[in-house]
């Protein structure tokens, strides 16, 4: 296991390298000069010629790599064309807004697409799997931006259920601190805290929903597919042929081996899920990462638009390592088919 996560662990360091190559040749395709570019200060100001020495615009590219990794690790990413607002600390506080939504989404996607899939499996070919299935491919089907739309106007518009926008009602005067409203209500000192808690669940339940959609239906066909396939095996028609009962035999010895596929595929429903947050958070005007990417790319706001990059890509890798690391300890076979041996 120790000889699994050090090999994960460089292909995840030098995927990061590769990333911060990436994003420091970025200011030579962007137009404009390459120091402004990098920090967000313009040429015909005071600081322009102390962030040109902290960023080593006088030496040869290799050097001012150097440079540019040291600003990175010591989180001086610059300013915001269009704020003036440190990038890193606008970046972190998006990407908590980011990081609530997508987790719970993610959570309401496994809840949804596993046990739908065993149940579909457990009754393969049946009536009831066939309902399940034309149930999948219609989820799947649907546009992100329509089916946000479909429940903008049926729970907020026509029945009033829900809010449209934002993360909660100005009312509560609750002060932006972390990017997590959860979090920021929590450290607040408001005396209406439980109601506080109910208009930001409120809030979310929208764009949770819409952002879990399309995960939630994928799940639920490859947990159907890999289940059927599992059932196939020699192993489970002996199982069956003791007379258990089909969605016993399914949650018993078939689930838990379908997992690791299931697993092996979270990175890519991760991904997913956030390239669907630029789209969900523009259209729920939710302050995340991605309505802030999109907004950076309008304004042409090029040291936002390295950070928002470097942190989604980041964040996937991330996510990747962990997923590859808990799949290679819950299912040993995963570390055995690369070395030979667990």
């Amino acid at each position: 296991m120790t000889r699994f996560i050090i090999n994960r662990l460089l292909y995840f360091v030098l995927a990061l390298w590769l990333l911060t190559v990436f994003s420091f040749f970025l200011n030579w395709l962007f137009p404009g000069d390459v120091i402004t570019n990098m920090s967000g200060i313009r040429v015909a100001t005071e600081a322009y010629g102390e962030e040109f020495a902290l960023r080593g615009g006088d030496t040869n590219l290799f050097v001012q790599y150097a440079y540019y990794l040291q600003n990175l690790i010591n989180l001086n990413w610059g300013y915001s064309l269009v704020t003036q607002q440190p990038v890193w600390l606008e970046g972190s506080r998006t990407f908590m807004a980011t990081a609530e939504i997508l987790l719970l989404a993610l959570l309401l996607a496994l809840l949804i697409g596993v046990p739908l899939g065993a149940l579909s499996a457990a009754w393969y070919k049946a009536p009831l799997d066939k309902t399940i299935v034309s149930f999948a491919v219609g989820g799947y089907s649907i546009p992100v931006f329509w089916l946000a739309q479909l429940l903008i106007l049926f729970f907020a518009v026509n029945l009033r259920w829900l809010p449209i926008t934002g993360q909660i009602d100005p009312l509560y005067l609750i002060e932006p601190q972390t990017g997590s409203v959860l979090l920021d209500i929590a450290l607040s000192g408001s005396a209406y805290k439980a109601s506080a808690y109910q208009n930001a669940l409120a809030h979310m339940v929208l764009p949770i929903v819409v952002l879990a959609s399309l995960p939630a239906m994928l799940l639920l066909r490859m947990m159907r597919n890999t289940t059927v396939e599992i059932m196939q095996q020699p192993y489970i028609k002996a199982v069956r042929a003791r007379g258990l009962p089909p969605y016993r035999v399914v949650m018993q010895h078939a689930v838990p081996n379908a997992m690791q596929g299931i697993l092996q595929q979270l990175t890519f429903i991760f991904g997913l899920m956030l390239a669907n947050a630029v789209i969900v958070e523009s259209i729920f005007n939710w302050p995340g990462i991605g309505s802030w990417l999109l907004k950076a790319i309008l304004d042409r706001d090029y040291p936002v638009i390295q950070a928002a990059l470097l942190l989604l890509v980041a964040t996937t890798l991330f996510a990747n390592f962990l997923f590859e690391i808990y799949r290679g300890w819950r299912f040993p076979i995963v570390r055995e088919e690369r070395y030979g041996s667990a």
